[in-house]
């Protein structure tokens, strides 16, 4: 397996720019060392994974209200995906309707997180993300 104590690749999926760089000031206060590709829609994401085969990322990070092509429809894509689906993909959004929490497990999902709205707490679920996707669990050996 990996030693995801060295640098754990992510991408995130986000079209607000405030929000890429909150997640990014957040992730450079972990202990883990973080390198995070930014796509700001689902068919850009999509369209970087399936061309990276040989780098593809430790986890992904997905906002669900996305232009062009929502979260749902892109985490639909690559759940369906042989090479892609092995990939934890970490719903990170401001909905917490129970119909998204719901179709976003259905499609497989590994964890759903509603994004506070207090900076703080923002950064402590980042660090509680830390803790158990990289110090709890094993993550698939990278392709």
């Amino acid at each position: 397996m990996e030693n995801y104590k060295n640098r754990v690749n992510i991408l995130l999926v986000e079209d607000n720019l405030a929000n890429v760089e909150l997640t990014r000031e957040a992730f450079e206060r972990c202990v883990t060392p973080v390198r995070m590709e930014v796509m700001h829609n689902g068919m850009d994401a999509l369209h970087y994974l399936r061309n990276v085969p040989d780098s593809l990322p430790d986890m992904i990070l997905l906002d669900l209200n996305l232009p062009h092509w929502n979260g749902i429809s892109f985490l639909k894509e690559i759940k369906s995906d042989h090479t892609l689906k092995r990939i934890p993909v970490i719903v990170l959004t401001t909905s917490s309707a129970e119909k998204d929490v719901t179709e976003s497990y259905n499609l497989h999902a590994n964890c759903y997180i509603v994004k506070p709205i207090d900076i703080d707490h923002f950064f402590e679920k980042i660090k509680h993300l830390e803790v158990f996707w990289f110090d709890t669990v094993l993550l698939p050996t990278r392709a």
